[in-house]
């Protein structure tokens, strides 16, 4: 039998948080404003996120659109704010201005979350070299805690990441140094992607918009995310 794929759902606030629950998520990631691609929530926010729902939260740590760190000791001192206020998933990743991670913003913040398992989310489809991020990131004191890329393969999504995706899954089942953390596939994610993306072995799917199909200003509907747990909980095609 096949393991469950986990399905991760972008929530806003606990009315998004209870549906995505209902309708069978697996995990959440807690963001603010979604017009700048998902900021660092409210404290309040996560606290009544998390009196809501039993699923695992990751919190997003990030200050502004784009991938530059920022202030990254006002980012530090949320960071610790939110862990004294029971986070204990987080979601994060800075590039510098040639596009190569920002080592010294991630291992201040692996510093503060101090062990707590972490998502380096989209910042990989935007890097010059996917491939030295992955081992430059695995050197990162810290970096323990990194167990998952949410990326799409490519800045403009999964259809044109997709052959990325899978020439990486490959990677990550011969055990190749740096491709330890599991790949959450999101942005542009369709229904009619999940099979060929299953075959290869990926496991693990994270949807925004498309729990919403009345749009960002609309909350997360039972109906649409049960409709991906479904999909996932389908029998997998024998891989060729």
């Amino acid at each position: 039998m096949s393991k469950r794929a986990l399905l991760e759902v972008i929530a806003l606030g606990p009315q998004d948080a209870v549906a995505a629950e209902a309708g069978g998520a697996d995990r959440l990631e807690l963001v603010t404003d979604m017009a700048a691609d998902g900021l660092t929530p409210p404290r309040a926010t996560f606290a009544a996120v998390r009196a809501a729902v039993r699923l695992p939260l990751r919190v997003m740590l990030r200050a502004a659109d784009g991938f530059a760190a920022g202030a990254v000791a006002a980012l530090c001192e949320e960071a610790a704010a939110l862990r004294a206020a029971g986070a204990e998933e987080f979601v994060l990743g800075f590039l510098t201005p040639d596009g190569r991670p920002d080592l010294a913003a991630v291992a201040a913040l692996a510093e503060v979350i101090d062990g707590c398992r972490w998502t380096f989310h989209r910042a990989i489809d935007r890097a010059a070299d996917r491939d030295a991020l992955r081992k430059e990131l695995a050197a990162v004191d810290g970096a323990a805690g990194l167990d998952t890329y949410l990326t799409a393969g490519s800045a403009q999504g999964v259809d044109e990441g997709l052959p990325t995706l899978l020439a990486e899954q490959a990677r990550t089942a011969a055990g190749e140094p740096g491709y330890g953390p599991r790949m959450l596939v999101g942005g542009g994610l369709r229904l009619g992607h999940l099979p060929r993306l299953r075959a290869a072995g990926l496991d693990a799917f994270h949807i925004g918009g498309a729990a919403r199909p009345g749009g960002w200003s609309a909350p997360v509907e039972v109906a649409a995310v049960r409709e991906w747990r479904e999909a996932l909980d389908a029998p997998v095609a024998q891989r060729i």
